[in-house]
């Protein structure tokens, strides 16, 4: 989620119409998702396993978080390289198959039909990265600039493809029996790659350069996240082996460990980053960025709670639903709340008034979406999230109903903030 400055040169620059789309879809699905939840909302007082939780958490992962980063590194990997994206047409291509293929899959889930929706949803979504990885792959070859943060980037898609093809199998496992147990056995292994590997492993990469970049920080320690990127792969790698062949809880301290010391450090980054700030002020879209790093902790803090239940005490499945909203609703879905109004703007801003820059007077690009809207959407997307949270932990329907509307408010306050910049029209100044 990388803006394209006036200052960004050409050769770097992505068009706006390769990575607009997947915004937009990804905007879209934060919408649907959140009428969904509202409409599910019981089968959030029920087993995680549920086909409507199933179908909300995949419009989150895959087509409000998913979209949203691969539409962001088409723009930052470029840029991060100092290169050029090897091709618009594989960009084009990537979104066209993720397109589809989401909402077949998440269909599939909601009805719970493992049938020919779900498989081609499954394979167009695993093709869909493969382009994209390929994309991203050869862009990266072609450059002579090693950066840090695009190894985070490019190992997280290495990631993203495991998951989802683990995903595909699991898929296929419903009707086919082709792996050892059934589909439910393999959850945790396929959700926890995804989260870790694909969702934080990339807003590590893309957070450690962003805040500097948008509080004008003058701190920088790439020996720090050399270490940060290695604790996350380790706790990765560990958790494949203890699933694998140590399948016992208390194992699973390891990996939780390791990983929560790589988010530690991470903090202790960005409270670096803060402190030594050149920009004395900081605007609303960074502070929401900010409490998304604090919101890191929550799924973390859950999951502890959830294993020590499963040592000592009955399955809970109310800790794990709370666990995974914790994610989706909380620290995924604030962090893309708070860098969309950073990012987008200067892509719509570049599409409209780049080449009008220094002819007559243009706007700032954040004067191109409602800071008020941006503030009320806040309002709503905190309250909600929190009163929901707590109506999963405490099984109360009117609870999560009044909480999904305020998720709702906010989804929509977003998409109209949203298509206020994509629509946005110059003015005819002289």
């Amino acid at each position: 989620m990388y803006p394209s400055s006036p200052q960004t040169g050409p050769v770097r620059n992505t068009p706006y119409q390769v990575v607009l789309p997947f915004y937009l879809y990804a905007t879209i699905s934060f919408l649907v998702a959140t009428i969904l939840l509202f409409f599910s909302s019981a089968a959030f007082t029920q087993h995680y396993f549920h086909p409507q939780t199933l179908a909300v958490t995949h419009v989150m992962a895959l087509g409000w978080g998913t979209m949203m980063i691969l539409g962001a590194s088409h723009q930052l990997v470029p840029v991060l390289i100092e290169g050029k994206l090897h091709s618009n047409f594989l960009g084009y291509l990537s979104f066209a198959f993720a397109a589809i293929g989401i909402p077949l899959l998440v269909y599939s889930f909601y009805h719970f039909i493992f049938g020919l929706s779900a498989q081609w949803g499954a394979i167009l979504i695993n093709i869909a990265i493969i382009v994209y990885l390929i994309n991203m792959a050869i862009s990266m070859s072609k450059s002579k600039k090693e950066n840090i943060h695009a190894v985070f980037v490019f190992t997280a898609a290495l990631w993203l493809l495991i998951t989802i093809v683990v995903g595909l199998l699991l898929v296929y496992n419903f009707t086919h029996n082709i792996l050892s147990y059934d589909s439910l056995h393999y959850l945790s292994f396929h959700a926890h790659i995804g989260i870790v590997g694909w969702f934080l492993l990339t807003v590590l990469g893309i957070g450690s350069r962003l805040i500097p970049m948008f509080l004008i920080s003058k701190y920088n320690n790439v020996k720090l996240l050399k270490w940060i990127y290695g604790l996350v792969n380790f706790g990765l790698i560990s958790f494949i082996i203890f699933f694998l062949y140590f399948n016992k809880t208390s194992f699973y301290l390891i990996p939780i460990i390791a990983i929560l010391f790589a988010i530690i450090l991470f903090a202790y980054f960005c409270r670096k980053c803060y402190a030594e700030r050149i920009r004395r002020k900081v605007d609303d879209q960074i502070k929401m960025s900010l409490l998304s790093i604090g919101m890191m902790a929550l799924p973390i803090i859950f999951l502890i709670i959830v294993i020590i239940s499963l040592l000592w005490l009955a399955n809970n499945s109310q800790l794990i639903l709370t666990y995974g909203f914790c994610i989706f609703f909380g620290w995924i879905t604030a962090i893309i709340l708070g860098m969309t109004f950073k990012t987008l703007p200067f892509i719509l801003w570049n599409k409209t008034y780049h080449t009008k820059a220094g002819v007559g007077k243009t706007p700032n690009p954040r004067e191109l979406f409602s800071n008020k809207m941006f503030l009320w959407m806040s309002a709503a997307y905190l309250f909600g999230f929190v009163l929901f949270a707590i109506g999963i932990l405490i099984k109360n329907e009117i609870l999560l109903k009044t909480a999904a509307g305020l998720l709702i408010i906010a989804a929509v306050l977003y998409n109209g903030n949203v298509f206020k910049m994509a629509f946005h029209k110059p003015k005819n100044n002289g």
